[in-house]
């Protein structure tokens, strides 16, 4: 935000963050083949109100992904408030394999974002490596998980799971368990 710009009235926030959620579900759902218009339907908002937050389909686009990646990435510190580390951990599996299948839902949506010139993708693994570091910090420092993981190897082993599973999600769940016994050996 530049200095310029003001925070958004409560209303308007929440104007926003609905149309987001509802551009989430739309393009993950049918790609570029969804409708601004049913977004805003959606969203409980007029076609205005969208154009007002997102003057183009391609910035509604990124803010829908940008929202998925932040949902996955804040994720990390309220599951290690709840459950035991190992817990969190695996908790935290299973959000980023239901995040990689919505971003691939999206991925003719995010192919024109990229188009248009933009990169929805820009820092999104280093935002990744920061969620998933501080759960593998606490499994090791608690004597559940093993000390010699890297994030950037356990977000690969992920992403292997799901782009093996995508289209079978209790496999990737099963996937996921022998992955956390991997992580748990020798800890």
């Amino acid at each position: 935000m530049s200095t310029s710009e003001r925070p958004l009235r409560a209303d308007a926030q929440r104007n926003r963050d609905q149309i987001v959620a509802a551009a989430g579900r739309a393009f993950t759902k049918c790609g570029l083949e969804a409708t601004l218009e049913g977004i805003a339907k959606d969203a409980g908002v007029g076609i205005g109100t969208l154009y007002r937050h997102f003057p183009t389909r391609e910035l509604l686009i990124e803010a829908a992904y940008r929202n998925e990646l932040a949902a996955v990435c804040n994720a990390s510190p309220e599951l290690l408030a709840k459950l035991p580390p190992d817990q969190a951990l695996r908790a935290w599996m299973d959000r980023f394999i239901d995040y990689m299948a919505r971003k691939r839902g999206m991925a003719d949506a995010l192919r024109a974002v990229f188009a248009s010139g933009a990169n929805p993708y820009a820092q999104s693994f280093e935002l990744l490596v920061g969620a998933v570091q501080p759960l593998l910090d606490a499994g090791a420092a608690a004597g559940q998980i093993r000390s010699d993981i890297s994030a950037k190897d356990l977000l690969a082993s992920i992403g292997g799971v799901g782009g093996a599973a995508a289209d079978d999600r209790d496999q990737a769940g099963r996937l996921l368990d022998l992955l956390m016994d991997g992580l748990r050996y020798g800890a």
